[in-house]
């Protein structure tokens, strides 16, 4: 089984696991545990016509601040209050990169990392692939080590280089959390007022919830 780590685009044609710290991966896992589905949307004039269809509660940001109309943001800390059948999400980055995802998707971070982990290896024939959101394209540690910690419960696979310098850089704890607390896209989200999200979306293993992705459909995985 080998095991690679790639940003932004997905090459895989297996089992992919998207990875997007800050924050949408930490949404999606709260919202499951109160929604039976998640509506994954790049596009903001869509999720509000499908929120509308699907009488859904309907979250999104751009560049981090939540979309003014909508009823709340894309945090993890907020969508604890809200619950119902159908929530209708869209990111700057998570939503777009699941929707260029051509293999099985999953989507995982800190929170779940465990749970996403063990299942990706229970489906995969033969390619896991960990894939970074970052932030339009460019890299963001906090993905980059956010992988780093699923790819832990993975490492006696076959590990790209890649793969390989993401796990040995979120080993050593302080080191993550202080580099997430600094990085680019943090510093940004504390501006606009969102340190807990940061804090609640660097919890280890808190959810054991295994999002999949499939047709625009995001729900917990059930064998």
């Amino acid at each position: 089984m080998l095991v690679s780590l790639s940003l932004d685009k997905s090459i895989s044609k297996d089992v992919a696991i998207m990875v997007d710290v800050l924050r949408a991966s930490a949404t999606i896992n709260v919202a499951l545990n109160n929604f039976n589905k998640v509506i994954a949307v790049k596009d903001k004039d869509n999720a509000i016509e499908l929120a509308k269809k699907y009488n859904a509660v309907l979250a999104g940001e751009r560049d981090g601040a939540p979309i003014p109309g909508f009823d709340t943001g894309n945090s993890p800390v907020e969508m604890q209050n809200f619950s119902g059948d159908t929530l209708v999400l869209t990111t700057t980055n998570g939503t777009r990169i699941l929707e260029g995802i051509n293999a099985t998707a999953l989507v995982g971070s800190f929170i779940n990392a465990k749970s996403v982990a063990q299942k990706a290896s229970e489906i995969a024939e033969d390619h896991i692939e960990i894939v970074m959101a970052g932030v339009r394209g460019r890299f963001a540690i906090e993905d980059f080590l956010g992988a780093g910690e699923i790819i832990s419960y993975l490492k006696n696979y076959e590990l790209d280089e890649m793969a390989m310098a993401a796990y040995m850089a979120s080993r050593d704890e302080e080191m993550v959390k202080k580099a997430i607390m600094n990085s680019k896209s943090s510093l940004t989200l504390q501006k606009l007022g969102f340190l807990e999200d940061i804090k609640f979306s660097i919890k280890k293993n808190i959810y054991d919830i295994i999002p999949i992705y499939e047709k625009g459909i995001i729900k917990n995985y059930t064998n």
